[in-house]
């Protein structure tokens, strides 16, 4: 089995709607051998990365650039999966 994880922010809702979607269509009953794991930026963590074998993230578009929360999650993230 394989495993996907959704990262996502959200303000208003829309990014977590697209998340919610994303989600669904990967527990499809025609789609197999997935094992999907949704987190909000705010909560995911290292060992929900190393779980992945897969990874779709969901920001808001701010000022050209992604949500301070996914930022914060890679910063959180990062030098304990590097390597």
């Amino acid at each position: 089995m394989k495993h996907l994880l959704i990262v996502h922010h959200t303000k208003t809702g829309n990014t977590g709607q697209l998340a919610d979607a994303v989600y669904e269509g990967a527990r499809d009953p025609e789609v197999t051998g997935v094992i999907v794991r949704a987190r909000l930026a705010q909560a995911a963590d290292a060992d929900d990365l190393r779980w992945a074998h897969g990874l779709v993230l969901g920001t808001p578009e701010n000022f050209g650039y992604m949500s301070g929360a996914l930022k914060d999650f890679f910063d959180r993230t990062f030098y304990e999966t590097e390597g």
